[in-house]
């Protein structure tokens, strides 16, 4: 059996995505019980040289319904900084979430081949939409969702790898 490119893709996302959405909801909950402000995690990187807790789960995001979006219109750009606040990055997953949903399978498996253009300021990088997601939005996308997971480890919110993976999509289920 052939897999096919929204398979490959949005499934993938989605799955990340619903980790996601749980591990951010574990992160709301360990601070409410710990008395903490959730907004303090905002801003918390795991070195300085890395970009904050707030810009992994926008890129995150961006990745997968934008990474989607993007090969189907065939151009892509890098995220815009943003400053969002806990609830509003949860909403910006939960977002992502429902606009990947919403795309049918034929609408992303008919990009096969289509060009898509990868615009970082000046320069221009050229892909094929199955090349674009599969060898850039998807493991950025993975990229941005652990670092957010680790960092939310990092400040001792109890989470695991079952918590990362979603719903994972098991043989009969």
């Amino acid at each position: 059996m052939a897999i096919s490119l929204y398979d490959l893709s949005v499934r993938s996302f989605l799955q990340i995505l619903g980790g996601v959405e749980g591990f951010l909801a574990k992160g709301l909950a360990h601070c409410t019980e710990k008395g903490l402000d959730p907004n303090e995690i905002v801003e918390t990187k795991l070195f300085p040289d890395m970009a904050p807790f707030r810009f992994q789960i926008v890129a995150a995001a961006h990745h997968s319904a934008g990474g989607i979006r993007g090969a189907m219109a065939g151009a892509f750009s890098p995220p815009k900084p943003a400053g969002e606040d806990y609830a509003a990055l949860q909403k910006l997953v939960s977002d992502a979430r429902a606009s990947l949903e919403a795309i049918k399978p034929d609408e992303v498996n008919g990009i096969e081949g289509k060009d898509v253009i990868f615009s970082v300021g000046d320069r221009k990088i050229p892909f094929k939409a199955e090349d674009f997601l599969m060898s850039f939005s998807l493991p950025n996308f993975y990229f941005h969702a652990t670092t957010a997971y680790d960092i939310l480890r990092q400040k001792g919110v109890p989470i695991g790898k079952r918590d990362f993976l979603g719903k994972m999509r098991i043989a009969g289920a």
